[in-house]
């Protein structure tokens, strides 16, 4: 009965990837990733959980006249912000997937 230390051994396998994927999905909340928009008049920066940290405004882009751009700078920085924590989750997560056919698991 060769096939049970297999089986034990792709299991502690399994095991110690889901520690890595746990330990790496929690560092993901320490990286800093920025969106920027109006050429740098607004950046915001989320954390790799995509939680927005800070939203910084160039005082020069406030226009109350035009209030409704502010709003579109400020989307499309949180947006790039937002994209950018996706990108950097696929591929940190990625290593953990590649090459393993699981159905499901992402």
């Amino acid at each position: 009965m060769r096939g049970g230390g297999n089986m034990n051994n792709m299991m502690k396998q399994m095991q110690k990837m889901q520690k890595d994927m746990a330990k790496a999905q929690e560092e993901l909340k320490d990286k800093r990733l920025e969106g920027t928009a109006g050429g740098g008049m607004v950046t915001v920066i989320a954390n790799g959980h995509k939680e927005i940290l800070e939203v910084n405004i160039k005082e020069e882009v406030v226009d109350p006249e035009d209030i409704e751009m502010l709003q579109d700078l400020v989307l499309t920085a949180t947006n790039e912000a937002l994209k950018n924590v996706d990108e950097l989750v696929n591929k940190d997560m990625g290593k953990f997937t590649k090459g393993l056919n699981i159905p499901g698991l992402f």
